[in-house]
């Protein structure tokens, strides 16, 4: 897979790129991903990528011509792309799933007070992280890749992603690890007792509880909607 990512911003990616399970996917060509700072495609002379909107308003807006330019130059046939948007589609665990498929993905981050609406039509599809206003699209552009990278064969032990939230419908059940006992808090017994059934059996229920607790929404969509 093939990540471009068109930023005002590009020394934000720096940390992102170069730690952890991201740096280590970059590093055995799971995944490529490329940084575009969007003042390298304007052809004003001073760089600029933004202007006052026509019929006035608070703050600047991105420019058409950047942004399209860079998209041209950056599109192939089999280029999926992806604006972050507080307007956009609320992210989620299929849509990460989804997105793997993808061979090449271009993420266009907005920022300042937005983006000419004609940025808009470059988009196969509109994405926000969450029910709240970001200062740009960058920090969203890593939560996506994060979550996409993470999922691609061989980044990280298939088995520890077939477990997590969301996978089901439920939230992931408590994990524990030693001590045995920490400031009168005990691990409990089931999970010292070896006999996996039960485990598995302990591990869905706590799955069900934590979820009709906290997620009710969740477990209306899950297969054992009506079994708890």
């Amino acid at each position: 897979m093939i990540i471009d990512i068109l930023t005002l911003f590009p020394n934000m990616f720096d940390g992102f790129l170069s730690e952890s399970i991201i740096k280590r996917a970059i590093e055995s060509d799971k995944v490529k991903v490329n940084i575009h700072n969007i003042r390298d495609y304007s052809k004003d002379p001073h760089k600029k990528v933004d202007d006052y909107g026509y019929g006035g308003g608070e703050g600047m807006v991105l420019m058409p011509q950047p942004i399209f330019d860079a998209v041209k130059y950056l599109k192939k046939e089999d280029s999926f792309i992806i604006l972050m948007t507080p307007q956009g589609m609320t992210f989620n665990h299929k849509v990460a799933h989804d997105l793997t498929l993808k061979k090449h993905i271009i993420i266009i981050c907005g920022h300042y007070e937005g983006f000419d609406e004609r940025i808009r039509t470059l988009a196969d599809m509109e994405i926000s992280i969450g029910d709240f206003v970001l200062t740009g699209g960058e920090l969203p552009s890593m939560v996506i890749c994060d979550s996409i990278i993470r999922l691609l064969d061989g980044v990280i032990n298939e088995n520890s992603h077939k477990n997590d939230s969301f996978e089901n419908a439920l939230l992931d059940y408590p994990v524990y690890t030693h001590p045995v006992e920490y400031d009168g808090l005990k691990v409990p017994d089931v999970l010292l007792s070896g006999h996996h059934e039960n485990i598995r059996k302990w591990r869905l229920e706590q799955q069900l509880t934590r979820t009709k607790e906290r997620r009710p929404d969740l477990l209306e969509k899950s297969e054992y909607n009506g079994k708890y």
